[in-house]
């Protein structure tokens, strides 16, 4: 996140997109519905009436895959009715006058037939973002579980450039992470082309450096996205793979081959705390802890840094991640994991790191750092690019529109989306043994239209076949107007009825995230209504 989330509390309008955040980010959303309160004005854009939704000022439905048309449409009419930040333009950004011969090509009239998103309801929302004196943008993997997932995100940081809601308090892009500490992950170098803080393999001063700290020889080259991973089984080019609090056999697409190429693996080794649907097809099962039981820190998503404590000792033969890899590295024949402890840890990560270099144990004590904190004097940064973008200027790109990869037909009629709910978290490794949260959500649904369920005949908790050309599932069907004609949406959730059955592995080109949230299928009335 640019900002913090405490800010959003004083944003005076707050455009939600590709985030059912009331569900999935709760606390989060309490700090929006208090600005609500105050005030602020809310704008959702989904394809899907969501919870959060019900609350805003103005919500409308976009026609899936087609984020660029309404961002670029909305900056059409900011420029032509003279909303945008003239002087911010001129001093922060570079890239302007290529950019808006771009916008002329999406008017109001062009971007309604491309989106759905009528003409007087798009000049509403961008006069209302325009003219805020802090526009916050929140997002998340609603904008970027695409082919164009980085030109979805590039449109809207366009957007907070071009009105000058950025670098200020209150304002900002804001992606919100879809997991515990998946911030924390991606600091930490869990990316295939960085070290940590965000440092390129590829940068020969930046490799330098790490190797002299680990005495050892590491490549320029980027490693493998997890799709390109599964590629490289299929071609025999991968032939072992580690898999850590990760459950590609519900979370990944197109299921069937996940399963395929995890079976030709020679050696799979999966690290989790329950035995998840992924290990049960390990070779080797090794038992991590949870958070309770171990020392450390998390980076929550708007980068603030926090002490994590153990509560308790751990149970049985289950070990701290790092205590296991150390003992696979020793036996490996290396001497450089020999950590006394997680703070070593965490000291050795901040020496080679200068977002995180000011930032100690001692100094998130009682409460967290956001980085970049670039020495111990630091207080933190709560929010990017006050004065000046990390790059200098802020660049414009010139972004056209571009279909999903995958269209409906005569024979799959359907467009699906897939997402979470409020009961369950990513794959249910955790809350699918938690009673009270299955009591809650037993199982997995279809929304459907009303219309939609009309013309095919089909009942509320009627079981129906979903088809896609990947596979098909059964599940039961639920009617309900949250969904438009014509478009189908499956939480992804469960293992039982996995929507990732149907998904397809089309990826970003820059990102190389899949396009999860649009698919075709088809649906088939298979007779069985659950009562």
């Amino acid at each position: 996140m640019t900002n913090s989330t405490p800010e959003l509390e004083d944003s005076d309008c707050i455009l939600v997109t590709g985030s059912n955040t009331t569900e999935a980010h709760p606390l989060i959303a309490r700090r929006i519905l208090k600005a609500k309160e105050k005030g602020a004005k809310l704008i959702v854009i989904d394809p899907r009436r969501t919870q959060i939704a019900r609350f805003a000022d103005i919500f409308v439905r976009q026609r899936l895959g087609t984020d660029v048309a309404w961002i670029n449409g909305l900056m059409h009419i900011i420029l032509k009715e003279g909303w945008e930040n003239k002087e911010f333009i001129k001093e922060r950004t570079e890239g302007f006058e290529e950019f808006k011969k771009e916008l002329e090509n999406y008017p109001p009239e062009k971007v309604e037939e491309i989106t759905g998103i009528s003409k007087s309801d798009l000049r509403a929302i961008a006069e209302a973002y325009a003219k805020a004196k802090r526009g916050s943008i929140v997002y998340a993997m609603g904008i970027t579980q695409h082919i164009t997932g980085t030109e979805n995100v590039l449109s809207l940081a366009n957007l907070a450039m071009m009105t000058g809601n950025i670098g200020r308090l209150s304002t900002g892009v804001n992606p919100l992470r879809g997991q515990n500490n998946v911030q924390g992950a991606c600091d930490m170098g869990g990316l295939p082309n960085v070290y940590t803080g965000y440092q390129s393999v590829s940068d020969e001063n930046i490799a330098k450096k790490f190797e002299e700290a680990w005495r050892a020889s590491l490549s320029r080259k980027p490693g493998l996205t997890i799709i390109e991973m599964f590629q490289g089984i299929e071609e025999g080019k991968l032939k072992a793979l580690y898999i850590m609090g990760e459950n590609p056999m519900v979370s990944d697409p197109d299921l069937h081959h996940v399963e395929e190429a995890l079976k030709k693996l020679e050696l799979l080794v999966v690290q989790d705390i329950f035995l998840t649907e992924t290990a049960r097809l390990a070779h080797i099962v090794l038992p991590g802890v949870s958070f309770a039981e171990k020392e450390g820190t998390f980076t929550a998503t708007d980068r603030r840094v926090q002490r994590v404590r153990k509560a308790i000792v751990p149970i049985g033969d289950a070990k701290p991640d790092h205590q296991i890899i150390a003992a696979i590295a020793k036996r490996m024949g290396s001497n450089l994991f020999d950590y006394a402890s997680e703070e070593e840890i965490f000291r050795e990560m901040t020496r080679l790191t200068p977002i995180y270099q000011g930032i100690t144990y001692e100094r998130i004590e009682e409460e967290g750092i956001q980085w970049p904190c670039r020495s111990l004097e630091d207080p933190g940064t709560t929010f990017l690019h006050q004065d000046q973008f990390s790059k200098g200027k802020g660049t414009f790109f010139a972004i056209p529109y571009r279909e999903p990869a995958e269209k409906v037909s005569e024979e799959f009629p359907f467009w699906l989306t897939t997402g979470r709910i409020g009961f369950h978290y990513h794959t249910r490794t955790m809350t699918g043994v938690s009673p009270s949260l299955q009591k809650e959500a037993e199982e997995a649904y279809i929304e459907i239209n009303p219309f939609d369920a009309l013309q095919l005949k089909i009942e509320e908790g009627e079981k129906v076949k979903v088809v896609s050309r990947r596979g098909e599932i059964e599940i039961k069907a639920r009617l309900t107007f949250n969904v438009s004609q014509g478009v189908l949406f499956i939480p992804f959730h469960f293992v039982e009825s996995a929507a990732n059955v149907l998904t397809h592995t089309a990826l970003d080109p820059i990102a190389k995230i899949p396009e999860l949230k649009v698919g075709a299928v088809r649906v088939e009335k298979i007779g069985e209504v659950n009562t």
